[in-house]
């Protein structure tokens, strides 16, 4: 049997990668190399550095439960303490000297005679080859830009910013701006840049649920208390209750939950309150029901509205020129800066993972996948890919704290690992009756989720992939983290190779 560099690699050094890394270590297997394509970890809070990003679900959930920080400032903490953070466990858990910075994955295929993965990288315009037994995808959902598909979007002659990946050097102070997007980012962007800017042209095509944020700086008290375990365990219940009811519960339920119902009524309240003009109003008016795509919470996005110096424009856009964005209606705004709040890539099989995955046989994971729908046993798994393991994988993630999601699936990946080793494996490969089994049950129970209201074809959510599928795991979260520690561990097949 070839022996290969390392046991394991973990691609993606965002807080997926980390959480892996931890509880590899933890299980003692420590020979492992992290690769990411950054030059710092941190994942979407490196790369992420826009005016006014921050966590959209309470600082005491987005932390692991094992490492939980006594430095948040506020109740939403801002993305600079999320890098912090993450370089923090970064350090504590001494994952820099196993962590390959500024290299990329391109592409993994997996030798069936020695029983290993190769993996092609990229570093400074010199590539080569790391073998490792075992390959954990830890890259995430939100990693590669996704680009508008509108005429002209590489003609603008001012200056172009994606969200994803801000220009700092760029003053935006007195500009004319035209910002494309609505969504999560824009929810955060839009009322940081409104009072500087000269002019604020903000297109949409769907409007978002907004809802208030109870995002405010902790006192003194509250920062004493996270030092303290009784004071960290009640702040950890109250928000991790608040997170599970907001959307696990309300989406996940929505047939026998009518949280998402009341949630409307509050949005619409919300919206009256907060935008004087009527005609505006009716533009930010949402046609579909909560959930149905991802809403926004934010204490000033829709007052922004309000300003003179801002303009929302619903009309299709036709064509971006040299000079600024042109719509259906005959019109030109002009402008000096163009921003991309248009997210990314969530459920592009092209994308996801962001190299190109090779499995036995040849089989080639995105084409499984464009001809078998999105799927994977427990979300971490597909048959045909032995050895290789995913934290996002499809019907995984249930809509809670995304560190809830890392803990449950890498707990899942180091109980098959660990097997592994002790039956003298080296090839793990979900069995194909256990991954149509889980999809079936996907299928079976998807039903009571809120995306299958028929008001959600309104909604242009990502949440939806190319066969209309909805691959998000209709569970709570208790559910997936019980579900980890105790699936069939013979619904894998180990053998050794």
């Amino acid at each position: 049997m070839t022996k290969p560099d390392f046991h394991t690699v973990i691609v993606g050094a965002g807080f997926s990668g980390i959480g892996a890394a931890i509880q590899l270590d933890r299980a003692g297997m420590p020979d492992f190399l992290m690769v990411e394509a950054g030059d710092e970890p941190g994942g979407t809070w490196y790369w992420n550095t826009y005016p006014g990003v921050a966590v959209d679900i309470p600082s005491f959930s987005y932390q692991f439960s094992f490492e939980q920080s006594t430095e948040w400032s506020r109740t939403y903490a801002p993305g600079r303490e999320l890098k912090s953070y993450a370089d923090h466990c970064f350090d504590k858990y001494g994952l820099r000297s196993r962590t390959r910075f500024a290299t990329t994955v391109r592409s993994a295929e997996f030798d069936d005679l020695a029983g290993l993965w190769r993996l092609a990288v990229e570093s400074g315009g010199v590539e080569s080859t790391v073998t490792a037994r075992f390959v954990i995808n830890a890259g995430g959902a939100l990693t590669v830009p996704n680009l508008p598909d509108i005429p002209g979007v590489d003609s603008f002659a001012g200056t172009t910013i994606h969200t994803a990946r801000w220009d700092h050097d760029v003053d935006l102070t007195g500009k004319r701006v035209a910002i494309i997007g609505t969504g999560a980012s824009a929810v955060q962007v839009i009322p940081e840049i409104a009072p500087i800017v000269a002019r604020l042209t903000v297109f949409q095509r769907t409007p978002i649920w907004c809802f208030p944020k109870f995002d405010v700086p902790l006192s003194r008290t509250a920062r004493a208390m996270m030092r303290l375990p009784f004071g960290q365990t009640l702040q950890r219940f109250l928000s991790q209750a608040y997170v599970e009811l907001t959307f696990p519960l309300a989406a996940q339920y929505f047939t026998v939950n009518p949280m998402a119902k009341r949630m409307s009524r509050m949005g619409l309240a919300y919206l009256r309150r907060q935008v004087k003009d009527p005609v505006v109003r009716e533009k930010l008016t949402p046609r579909y029901a909560v959930g149905c795509k991802r809403p926004g919470f934010h204490n000033t996005y829709l007052a922004t509205f309000n300003r003179d110096n801002v303009e929302l424009v619903t009309e299709p856009i036709d064509k971006i020129t040299g000079a600024g964005v042109a719509t259906t209606d005959g019109q030109l705004r002009d402008a000096d800066v163009l921003i991309l709040a248009t997210g990314f890539k969530v459920l592009d099989t092209e994308n996801v993972p962001t190299y190109r995955v090779t499995g036995s046989g040849g089989r080639s994971l995105s084409r499984f996948w464009e001809e078998n729908r999105l799927q994977a046993y427990e979300g971490v798994s597909v048959p045909g890919f032995p050895n290789f393991f995913t934290v996002f994988g499809p019907y995984g993630y249930v809509g809670s704290s995304y560190f809830a999601l890392i803990e449950a699936q890498t707990r899942h990946i180091v109980r098959c690992l660990a097997e592994a080793g002790r039956r003298g494996a080296s090839r793990v490969e979900v069995r194909r009756e256990a991954n149509d089994r889980y999809f079936a049950e996907m299928m079976r129970k998807r039903h009571r989720q809120i995306f299958w209201q028929d008001s959600c074809r309104l909604s242009n959510s990502y949440y939806f992939d190319q066969h209309g599928d909805v691959p998000l795991r209709p569970a709570s979260t208790l559910e997936a983290h019980w579900r980890s520690r105790s699936f069939p561990i013979d619904d894998y097949e180990f053998a050794v190779s």
